[in-house]
This record gives structure tokens, C-alpha cells and sequence, in this order.
């Protein structure tokens, strides 16, 4: 259906604002993403808005067309507004001029096919949304199969995250669980679950990975704790030229990937 918006005190325009919010994000099952770039992503995925709002009375994209199309085929709501209710939704003076409200689709651990991708990103306590929209954007650039958010992460449906995924939100499969539920899981069936670590002489480079890897990225602050890396089949760990320690977590993230997707792309070539 095809509405309009005219008034800052529309109670729905109140309901949707409350979904930059953690806890009416959970309570409602619903989630916000911005920007015609991430929705068309998400179209491609297979994932229509339940609502979309948009600017009214601008220039339209011909990849908007089609999005609303869709949307009012799904029996979505397409929902006109001004710029100046788009911001106060948005909640930025420079507002995206489309806006899709999304069904929260979490996966549980138990309906990982693990034998569907050769790589798995697993994090651990990752606070930064930034971060964890990269590990996403990274699993999407490697064909991971998904993203697994071990104990207290960040919300990856967060207005944030989502807009650091570019998209990817919608591609990888995203599993939240704790530790043990983890382990358990994982040892049930096939898995080598890699930490990256400062606590090992063995370098990234040398060691040898087979699928499906499960590659586990530490909190941006302190790492993966030590009963956490007991755990791991290998712990590996990057050379640091300079005065830096340790690379940022995604960054992190992002080279383990890539050696491993190389190792395997070799294999396969030989």
C-alpha cells in the first residue's frame, strides 16, 4: 500500500525512529537500513523492506522503481514523506532519501550447514559496529558462509552495522551464541577453528588451513581470552614491522581471510 506521511507527530514515524534502539530493535523483530545502495543489495538477496519510506518530490533512480515495485508486489508499504521528517526518522541532517524497514533474519547456530562455505568468521565480544560491518563486508568478499557473534558483540542489526556492511548484512548468515553453545557445536562435526593471537610463534602464512576453517577474531581491546585459545586447533599470528602490536580486529580479520581463501584457491588450481 501507498501512503503518505505529512506530520512530525505521526505515531508510526514515532514507532520507526525507536529502532536505532537495541532493545525496541529486539522487542519488534525489526531492524532499519538506509540508502538505496544497501536496499538494492538487499533486493538482489532476496530481502524486501515491510515498509519503505522515501522523499517525495525529487528525482527517482531507476533501481528505486524497481525496489517500490517490489515492495507494493510483496504487499509492503511504500510510505512518501519530506526530507525534514526523513532526517528526523533517520535521525542525521544529511537523511538517505529511501529508508527500508527490514524483518530481523538471525540464523541459529543449529541451522548452520557448515559444509556450505569454506570459511567462517567467528567474533569475539566485538564492540566496534564499525568493525563488525567489516567482517561482514570481508565474509561476503571471500564467500563465507557467515559472520558467528560469540558471548556479549555489538548488535549487527543496529542502524551502524548495517551501514557498515554496505550490504553484506543481507548476504552472510549471521548467528549470535555463547561460547559453549560454540564449542559444542563446532566439535560436533568437521571445523579447524583458527585464533589469531600474539601468543604463538607460528605465522599466519605458514600454517596451513583446511575447510571448513573457522577463523576467530578477539575483542578489539584484549584479545581472545587464554581458555578461548586453548581451545583452537592452530593459533596464528601476523608480522608487525613497526611500532604497532596488533592490527586492527577487522583489518585482522580481513588478512586471515584472504591467506586462507589463498591457500584453498591453490589447492583447488592444483
Amino acid at each position: 500500500m501507498r501512503r503518505e506521511i505529512t506530520g512530525f507527530s505521526n505515531p508510526l514515524l514515532k514507532e520507526i525512529r525507536g529502532l536505532r534502539e537495541k532493545k525496541l530493535r529486539k522487542r519488534a523483530g525489526l531492524f532499519l537500513a538506509e540508502g538505496l545502495r544497501i536496499m538494492t543489495e538487499a533486493r538482489e538477496a532476496g530481502f524486501l523492506p515491510e515498509m519503505l519510506f522515501r522523499v517525495k518530490d525529487r528525482p527517482v533512480h531507476d533501481l528505486e522503481v524497481a525496489l517500490e515495485a517490489d515492495v507494493l508486489a510483496n504487499k509492503g508499504d511504500v510510505i512518501e514523506t519530506s526530507a525534514e521528517i526523513m532526517a528526523k526518522l533517520s535521525g542525521k541532517d544529511n537523511a538517505q532519501a529511501v529508508v527500508g524497514v527490514y524483518r530481523d533474519h538471525g540464523t541459529a547456530l543449529g541451522d548452520i550447514d557448515r559444509s556450505s562455505a569454506p570459511i567462517w568468521l567467528v567474533a569475539q565480544s566485538m564492540r566496534d559496529p564499525g568493525n563488525l560491518g567489516t567482517m561482514l563486508r570481508t565474509g561476503d568478499a571471500v564467500g563465507a558462509g557467515g559472520l558467528i557473534l560469540i558471548d556479549d558483540c555489538t548488535d549487527p542489526f543496529s542502524v551502524e552495522s548495517v551501514r557498515a556492511s554496505m550490504g553484506a548484512i543481507f548476504t552472510q548468515k549471521v548467528v549470535q551464541c555463547r561460547w559453549e553453545e560454540f564449542t559444542a557445536w563446532l566439535r560436533a562435526g568437521a571445523g579447524q577453528l583458527v585464533g589469531t593471537s600474539l601468543q604463538t610463534d607460528t605465522d599466519y602464512q605458514a600454517a596451513r588451513y583446511h575447510a571448513p576453517c573457522f577463523i576467530l577474531t578477539g575483542n578489539e581491546a584484549q584479545g581472545l581470552p587464554d581458555d578461548y585459545e586453548t581451545e583452537c586447533d592452530l593459533r596464528v599470528k601476523m608480522p608487525m614491522r613497526g611500532k604497532a602490536d596488533s592490527l586492527n580486529a577487522a583489518v585482522a580479520t580481513a588478512v586471515m581471510a584472504y591467506e586462507v581463501l589463498n591457500q584453498f584457491r591453490h589447492s583447488e588450481a592444483g
